[in-house]
């Protein structure tokens, strides 16, 4: 394995995005446990890109113009409505005790739609892997799972200390009324942000 895929992973799991922003939520409203949960949730949903990229049906949505502004704007709405949903929801943010925490699935499940319904991670993916795998090399499919695998662990092990961090702080943040507000509008601004981003690229 070349020290360039792995700098270039790192990079890649380590930028901001629509992840990161759902774990670092869940991490200050939540606790670890939902933000090592929403981790796990987003490194799952990245799953079916990987697939299909192995498969070959990255190739037909990249064809496909239809394919991909079908996928792309189901995303975009899903990202609107994490962002609608988080900037309604008062008690979106707040301290819980470890009583009665946040039933796993449902954290598993806006996890895994954040980056399940982002086609670019499929397009990524198609011109990612193959970068670092050569032509005639006899089990090119292996090596490309392989690296999927890897890329999957670093975006966890990223993913969930981004988490962690923010829960280590979650004392100190929900207990002051306006600066929930501020983080509140802020995640939901950044749903906006990222959704707009979203819409606006091409294949």
């Amino acid at each position: 394995m070349s020290i360039a895929f792995l700098l270039t992973t790192l990079v890649v799991v380590a930028t901001p995005g629509t992840g990161v922003v759902y774990t670092l939520a869940a991490g200050l409203s939540r606790g670890r446990r939902a933000s090592v949960v929403a981790a796990f949730a987003c490194t799952l949903g990245i799953v079916p890109h990987v697939v299909a990229t192995v498969t070959g049906v990255a190739a037909l949505l990249n064809a496909s113009a239809a394919a991909f502004q079908i996928l792309k704007y189901a995303g975009v709405a899903y990202l609107l409505h994490m962002a609608w949903a988080t900037a309604r929801d008062k008690d979106a943010l707040v301290v819980e005790g470890d009583t009665a925490p946040v039933p796993a699935t449902q954290v598993i499940v806006r996890g895994v739609l954040v980056n399940l319904l982002n086609p670019k991670l499929t397009i990524f993916f198609f011109a990612f892997l193959p970068q670092f795998v050569s032509p005639d090399e006899p089990h090119a499919v292996v090596r490309m799972l392989g690296l999927s695998g890897v890329f999957m662990l670093a975006m966890f092990v990223v993913f969930a200390a981004y988490g962690v961090l923010a829960a280590s702080v979650r004392s100190h943040v929900t207990s002051r009324p306006r600066v929930m507000t501020w983080l509140r509008r802020s995640f939901a601004g950044s749903f906006v942000a990222l959704g707009a981003k979203l819409a606006l690229t091409a294949r």
